[in-house]
């Protein structure tokens, strides 16, 4: 089920169609009002937010959702008119897995929920990754800094595992793009590195493991 939180009755009903008509069940809202009596019901596999909204705007609602121990790691997909650099770097670093501008195509909508659809499915690694007192374990879902829990967001848990099962390796930002997003790079598309430094402020101290390697890409270090 996928929950699209819209008060523009023609961009939600057209939306929810789309949707529908492409397999995937979901559901419309016109107010928070609507959508949080509607979570107390039921978990969505992934939610939609306009950001301009009556009663509570769409990026207090996100900061909400990822406050919640039930939904931190809920995938969320940003769909808004607001479309400055700015407001697509507030987003991301707010924790939205994804952030499309109107207006939009819609074949590139569907894809773009596909793909944030397919990594809600439970990671099979097994293994647990170490680094000088980074410890990740993906089949766990569980990130500690010194041995303490830190909560990521879910593309930045992605990434992290990306980097380790590739440690030592430098990885792309059309590599990066491609797997943790299932789109290409545009040569302007700052989400990569937006994440990345998301990612290595709340690795505290650990941060640093993740390197830049200037013209190329990101790898992961220590021992």
């Amino acid at each position: 089920m996928i929950y699209l939180l819209e008060d523009d009755n023609n961009i939600r009903n057209f939306v929810t169609y789309a949707l529908n008509n492409s397999g995937l069940e979901s559901e419309g809202f016109s107010t928070p009002g609507e959508f949080w009596t509607a979570m107390e019901k039921q978990k969505p596999q992934l939610v939609m937010l306009d950001i301009m909204l009556p009663e509570e705007d769409g990026l207090s609602i996100l900061a909400r959702l990822r406050r919640a121990p039930d939904t931190k790691n809920l995938p969320i997909m940003m769909l808004t008119a607001k479309s400055t650099e700015y407001d697509k770097v507030v987003g991301l670093d707010g924790g939205a897995d994804d952030y499309v501008t109107k207006p939009f195509g819609t074949m590139e909508l569907i894809a773009r929920v596909k793909a944030l659809l397919r990594r809600t499915a439970p990671i099979a690694d097994e293994k647990v990754y170490e680094a000088d007192g980074l410890y990740l374990s993906p089949a766990k879902h569980i990130v500690r800094v010194n041995g303490k829990d830190v909560t990521l967001t879910l593309k930045e848990f992605e990434l992290l595992t990306f980097l380790f099962r590739h440690r030592g390796n430098v990885l792309t930002r059309d590599q990066i793009l491609q797997e943790i997003w299932g789109y290409e790079f545009d040569g302007e598309n700052r989400t990569v590195d937006v994440h990345i430094r998301t990612l290595r402020a709340k690795l505290g101290p650990c941060g640093e493991l993740i390197e830049t390697v200037r013209g190329v890409g990101y790898r992961i270090s220590g021992e």
